[in-house]
């Protein structure tokens, strides 16, 4: 995959057949989008293109309350989209002179006079430009004009899926990763860097990593303990994360995470980790001393350990 940071970069693409979107999260219902591309493209012996926009446009759009969390940081975005065999991906720069371009400027200007788009691939109920003024009927009134075809991804084809970030969003902030997983058809991941916390696990039994992510727009679930897999350098791990205050201890306004990896008793301080979200196993929970802490933290290995099928005693 080809990746064009700003429309300006391009480099020659072979009869583009285009569609536009933030893609966040690249689940089924755009994984179905660039299945349809990458088939149109190949109709015509051409490349399928994605053009996508950073910052994310309600960002820039409303500056003091966009209340944006992603599910996908840039990097994510274009790992997941290489898996699906996207050709070329255009990054836009979304600012506001770019939000205030016409319908009719948005297809003179970037899909005609930039790309040269052969087809444009499009949703039933997407809409772009200035006002939000194109649509698919917009599209078609102009297609013979500028001599691209329109192709519709019909109302019945996405709604057969019924799947939406928005809605990927509300279950991972309700805790419920299992559908999350369903919908992006992977679990859900968050990478961040393994910093230094107030060792209490350690003291219990259980050291923990605590996990600084890299984004402050990244979607964190709801608080709770979650079964998760852990990559470390490539390797792939098991263990139980707790998100959330530490209401035993000593409640703060701030979420931690903390991950305590089975069987792993190497230093990773300022190490990069990614964290892949299995299962929700409880609530997060004020207990009423810390044995009793211990005593929970203890019985979350065990059903983490049965959920992932591994040995209950430790090696």
């Amino acid at each position: 995959m080809r990746i064009f940071e700003g429309i300006e970069s391009l480099g020659e693409i072979k009869n583009p057949v285009v569609t536009i979107g933030t893609f966040d999260g690249v689940h089924l219902g755009h994984q179905k989008i660039i299945e349809q591309l990458n088939f149109e493209a190949e109709k015509i012996g051409g490349e399928s293109v994605l053009l996508t926009f950073d910052p994310h446009p309600r960002i820039v759009l409303f500056p003091e309350n966009h209340n944006v969390k992603l599910i996908q940081t840039l990097d994510e975005k274009f790992q997941v989209l290489e898996k699906f065999n996207l050709k070329n991906l255009v990054l836009i720069p979304f600012t506001k002179e770019f939000s205030e371009l016409t319908a009719t400027e948005f297809v003179e200007k970037i899909l005609i006079g930039n790309l040269k788009a052969k087809k444009f691939v499009i949703g039933y109920d997407h809409q772009f430009g200035r006002n939000r003024e194109g649509n698919i009927q917009f599209l078609k009134s102009v297609s013979e004009k500028y001599g691209f075809e329109v192709i519709e991804i019909s109302a019945k084809s996405i709604d057969e899926i019924n799947i939406s970030s928005t809605k990927i969003r509300n279950s991972l902030l309700q805790g419920d990763v299992e559908t999350a997983k369903l919908f992006l058809s992977r679990p859900y991941e968050i990478s961040g860097t393994v910093i230094r916390g107030n060792q209490l696990g350690r003291t219990l039994g259980f050291p923990t990593a605590n996990v600084q992510v890299d984004s402050d727009l990244t979607l964190i679930p709801a608080n709770g303990v979650y079964a998760i897999r852990v990559k470390i350098d490539e390797k792939m791990n098991y263990g139980v994360m707790n998100i959330g205050t530490k209401p035993t201890v000593k409640k703060t306004e701030e979420k931690s995470l903390e991950v305590f990896i089975f069987d792993f008793n190497s230093e990773i301080y300022g190490a990069r980790i990614t964290l892949f979200f299995e299962k929700q196993i409880r609530n997060e929970q004020k207990f009423a001393n810390l044995e009793d802490l211990k005593m929970a933290i203890s019985n979350d290995e065990i059903v983490c350990r049965q959920y992932f099928n591994l040995p209950l005693v430790k090696p």
